[in-house]
């Protein structure tokens, strides 16, 4: 196969920043994607509707002329969300889920949740709305090993919590672990997963190719070979509780390159062409229309797009950087080629 003709899919977990930064980047995801999940964690965070309306004008202000791309916007919760909040959100139209960001957990997650006994209320008001929790799902605890993180979160906390609130549909965002599919395939019913191009691309062993590599460090982090496989192995499952989720999370180069590097991989430049990589290797091509294209959008219960995307198998060589505001961005795989390219 040398051309591949897909529904035109979404992205259910993206970064776009804001500012100048914002108009550098959100013009890659527009060309590739009709819709995406907007994380909330700017700083300030986002944290009430009105926020979240006013951010996402500034979305459709960056957008390239001419474009129909749509963002779905979320709120951060914190220890103090109102309930109410709830309710100004799913009346919106515009809202689709709250964040649940362990504090200290990642990138702009201090103001995140510290206790999940603080928003018992928020997340009931939420299952009876039918709102989407979406969650990273790692510990902080210091005691606990990085590479361990995501795995004792899903039996301290994912498990209870999905117990708690039977009807809460969760999204359990940028899974990264053989451990995470095997809880995603036996939950219940209204939990789902998305997973990253970065985490079906590469092992842990890649952050120390030749060296650290400062624009391959993500959190949750990069975890074995046994756990890339068992993430392929969900992706092209045809599972419709795994679904695309790039994470693409674009900081400027000097942030990266720095004593402490950011956490986050700027990967909208080339998302879908990525994702037909990992499946093309596969011999899955066929599924990647319902990872990238039908299950997110029947999860999130929206109607999926109608336009369709042409990819051809035609390697092109990234850029070693790309203008990111007034700085420049590295984006993954630069220099490097990608397999296939939008027609």
């Amino acid at each position: 196969m040398t051309t591949l003709s897909l529904l035109r899919p979404d992205d259910w977990h993206l970064h776009v920043r804001d500012g100048a930064s914002l108009a550098s980047v959100i013009g890659f995801t527009a060309a590739r994607f009709g819709r995406a999940i907007i994380m909330p964690n700017l700083k300030p965070p986002v944290t009430t509707t009105d926020l979240a309306a006013a951010y996402r004008q500034r979305i459709l202000s960056a957008l390239p002329a001419g474009s129909r791309f749509q963002p779905l916007m979320t709120l951060y919760l914190t220890n103090s969300t109102d309930p109410a909040e709830v309710d100004r959100a799913a009346d919106s139209g515009f809202v689709h889920g709250f964040k649940l960001y362990p504090a200290g957990a990642t990138t702009h997650s201090d103001a995140g949740v510290t206790d999940l006994n603080r928003i018992d209320a928020v997340l009931e008001r939420m299952s009876e709305r039918g709102m989407v929790l979406q969650v990273h799902g790692e510990v902080t605890d210091a005691h606990v090993d990085i590479f361990d993180r995501e795995a004792r979160f899903i039996d301290q906390v994912l498990v209870p919590l999905s117990q708690m609130y039977p009807k809460l549909r969760i999204v359990f965002e940028h899974i990264t672990t053989r451990q995470a599919v095997e809880f995603v395939r036996s939950a219940r019913a209204g939990i789902a997963a998305t997973i990253t191009p970065q985490h079906l691309l590469l092992n842990r062993t890649a952050l120390f190719a030749g060296g650290i590599r400062p624009h391959l460090y993500c959190l949750p982090v990069l975890k074995t070979e046994p756990d890339r496989v068992a993430l392929v192995e969900a992706a092209i499952s045809g599972d419709p509780r795994f679904f695309l989720g790039t994470d693409s999370a674009p900081h400027a180069r000097h942030t990266k390159e720095a004593a402490c590097g950011c956490a986050g991989i700027f990967s909208a430049h080339a998302a879908i062409e990525l994702y037909a990589e990992v499946f093309d290797a596969a011999g899955a091509l066929d599924r990647l229309e319902g990872f990238a294209s039908h299950f997110g959008a029947d999860f999130y219960q929206l109607p999926r797009n109608t336009d369709r995307i042409t990819l051809v198998r035609e390697p092109w060589t990234v850029p070693g950087h790309y203008p990111f505001g007034t700085h420049e961005i590295v984006p993954f795989r630069a220099g490097k080629t990608v397999a296939w390219r939008i027609a």
